[in-house]
């Protein structure tokens, strides 16, 4: 990861989501912003088409487990296989081998980020948007997200269901702020 003086790594979590991910992938379109979506297995499974766009539109993709498992609720062993399932998902059917992983809710076991790190890069984040809590305005969520920009951060939004409203209200003025501050957002 390269750390430009103006440039931020934007990503996404839990996706692809009709609905959602496509709505991202056009606003990230409309302003030539690239970004990394952390994806989820099964819904790789479900939306392979929308996945495969992510890739074909110069997108990066990471790891987020098969079935957005908590680490620190679930045996190493159970967890690892299911990062596993997820990695062969992507692999076989976008020909796509994701070498950042992202652990759901941020959390995982040392012997889980062990053996982890043997096969991928784990990607934290620099800050959160917000943009899942039902306590933040649209509006706190956008100013907490323009607030955060510094050079090399890791910024991350949701393209799920749950977030699908909200993201529909921040992104684009999120990424015209990003734009008219002069940054760029990156693949990691």
């Amino acid at each position: 990861m390269p750390n430009h003086e103006k440039t931020v790594y934007l990503t996404f979590d839990d996706g692809p989501v009709p609905g959602v991910t496509d709505f991202v992938l056009k606003e990230l379109e409309k302003r030539g912003q690239k970004a990394t979506f952390f994806v989820v297995g099964d819904n790789v499974r479900k939306s392979p088409g929308l996945a495969r766009q992510l890739i074909e539109e110069g997108h990066a993709l990471g790891n987020h487990t098969f079935n957005h498992l908590h680490g620190l609720k679930n045996k190493t062993h159970h967890y690892l296989q299911n990062i596993d399932r997820c990695q062969k998902t992507i692999e076989d059917l976008l020909s796509y081998s994701p070498r950042y992983f992202r652990p759901p809710y941020g959390m995982l076991k040392s012997a889980q980020a062990k053996s982890i790190h043997k096969e991928f890069e784990i990607v934290m984040w620099s800050f959160l948007s917000g943009d899942f809590d039902s306590q933040l305005s649209s509006k706190q969520i956008l100013q907490k997200s323009v607030e955060g920009l510094s050079p090399g951060s890791i910024l991350v939004f949701h393209d799920q269901e749950k977030t699908k409203e909200v993201i529909r209200g921040v992104l684009p003025r999120f990424l015209d702020a990003v734009k008219d501050q002069g940054w760029k957002t990156a693949c990691l």
